[in-house]
């Protein structure tokens, strides 16, 4: 059997603030991102289907969190109170691992240019 890595990504649209910062950096103000989240899954291709998870599948267990996230003000979410990429992307993997067997690696990107990968385990 081939091991294989899919993905399917998704878009929110979020509000947040990084009040952490110093109040001179841009990023301490309130703004918004169109985030890309990926949701990366790995395991063996299944013979009889050819492939290694439904897509669809992925969304299902990514939609209560798509709507949790989706057009929201991230810094009064539980557990967001300092919603960096980083952060963000830990408090998905902690909420989608136990309902998506095989999840490799959460993608938050905030920007075309900017991006963190998380992949489990201690930060």
């Amino acid at each position: 059997m081939a091991k294989m890595e899919i993905e399917k990504s998704f878009r929110i649209e979020a509000a947040h603030r990084l009040s952490r910062l110093p109040a001179d950096h841009k990023c301490s103000r309130l703004h918004g991102h169109s985030f890309r989240l990926t949701v990366r899954v790995a395991g063996e291709v299944d013979p009889e289907l050819g492939w290694v998870v439904d897509y669809a599948e992925i969304k299902r267990a990514f939609a209560p969190l798509f709507d949790a996230l989706d057009h929201r003000y991230l810094n009064e979410i539980p557990g967001l109170e300092n919603p960096t990429s980083e952060v963000l992307a830990m408090w998905v993997w902690e909420r989608l691992a136990p309902r998506l067997p095989g999840l490799a690696a959460v993608e938050i990107a905030e920007t075309c240019t900017t991006r963190c990968v998380y992949r489990g385990g201690a930060p």
